[in-house]
């Protein structure tokens, strides 16, 4: 699965550095899923995605790779099916900012890496449209927390 959304992770405070860093845009990414239906509304899997955002300037991006536990519930109208549940999971954040023009000889001094582990929770909301039996196109609106760490 493609996908797109919008992304606000808040300011980003360096010490020694005077511009205040705003992380949010679109993040752009890859990923999938995986349902089995139990019953008429019930279906729990899986899910996993892969998201990256190139904030400031550009120069720096964060990616944010996760996958988890999927529970949701659906109501089929025709070819359209609403959806309603979330994820339990866990997975990996990297962010690299890039403070000033560098070159490669300074790089190590311009710039700030940090990579953590994340859990999180990951409600959502969406609509899916049966294009055929097994291929749908999906609307989804989530909103990720991480629950381990802020």
């Amino acid at each position: 699965m493609l996908h797109t959304g919008y992304l606000s992770g808040g300011e980003v405070n360096i010490a020694d550095f005077s511009e205040k860093i705003n992380v949010q845009g679109t993040p752009f990414g890859i990923g999938g899923l995986l349902r089995f239906h139990f019953g008429k509304h019930l279906r729990i899997g899986s899910e996993g995605y892969s998201s990256t955002l190139h904030y400031w300037k550009n120069k720096s991006y964060t990616t944010l790779g996760w996958g988890g536990l999927l529970l949701d519930c659906q109501w089929k109208m025709d070819k359209f099916t609403v959806f309603a549940g979330g994820t339990i999971g866990g997975g990996s954040l990297k962010n690299v900012t890039i403070l000033n023009n560098v070159s490669s000889h300074s790089i190590k001094e311009n710039a700030v890496y940090q990579k953590h582990t994340v859990f999180i929770a990951d409600p959502f909301i969406g609509m899916e449209y049966a294009v055929a039996q097994r291929v749908h196109l999906i609307a989804k609106i989530d909103c990720i927390f991480n629950i381990a760490n802020k």
